[in-house]
């Protein structure tokens, strides 16, 4: 089951599109579990219901989009966020990725392709609308380039858990050899993926051959 949190300051929009996800979602076991008008509620339901994936505006009105994503994946790192805005702004759409936003798209996109955004993002995939991903690429080419520009920091833990992934080993495996559960493991992976903007293990694995972390 694929649960969805939508966040939306306009009721309309807000319920129309938990609707649709609701109807069209059926055969691929979408449920959208809670709503929320703002920031504030947007932070205090997720860590109550833990949807897999919560669709987000980023101009709420009370309280700001970005601050409830960096919120959200502080309390549920295992949580994806799909930013779906009026706005395709370029520096929305890097604010937005550098919070921790998995993917993004304009209110433009079909009802659709909103349903196979939230399937892919539930994988773990990043989505974006043609033309963005580009915009995030290329940024994240230039911080690599720029030995001053900000890089994304992991943790101990974080190292330690890209570093016996690169070795092939199962999150149960690492759980295991760490004594946390998969669940744990499962987290941390994904927190990674998504500061180094990676869409998958195999790319995580190729991160740590050429940082020198899969050396042994």
């Amino acid at each position: 089951m694929i649960t969805v949190m939508v966040v939306d300051d306009h009721p309309i929009w807000r319920e129309g599109v938990a609707r649709d996800l609701t109807e069209r979602g059926v055969p691929d076991r979408i449920e959208v579990v809670a709503t929320a008008p703002d920031a504030a509620a947007a932070v205090r339901i997720a860590k109550a219901t833990r949807p897999r994936v919560v669709l987000m505006d980023l101009d709420l009105g009370a309280g700001s989009g970005v601050t409830a994503i960096r919120e959200i994946l502080a309390a549920l790192p295992a949580t994806h966020i799909l930013v779906l805005s009026a706005s395709g702004e370029h520096a929305d759409v890097l604010e937005a990725v550098k919070a921790g936003a998995t993917g993004y798209l304009v209110k433009s996109a079909s009802a659709e392709q909103l349903l196979d955004a939230v399937r892919r993002t539930a994988d773990g995939y990043a989505v974006f609308t043609p033309g963005l991903a580009g915009l995030v690429l290329g940024e994240y080419r230039r911080l690599e380039s720029d030995p001053g520009a900000s890089v994304p920091v992991l943790t101990p833990r974080e190292t330690e858990v890209l570093r016996l992934v690169a070795k092939g080993l199962t999150a149960r495996q690492i759980g295991e050899r760490l004594v946390v559960s998969h669940r744990t493991v499962e987290s941390h992976v994904q927190s990674t993926l998504r500061k180094l903007q990676l869409h998958n293990r195999a790319q995580l694995v190729r991160y740590a051959i050429e940082q020198g972390l899969a050396d042994d």
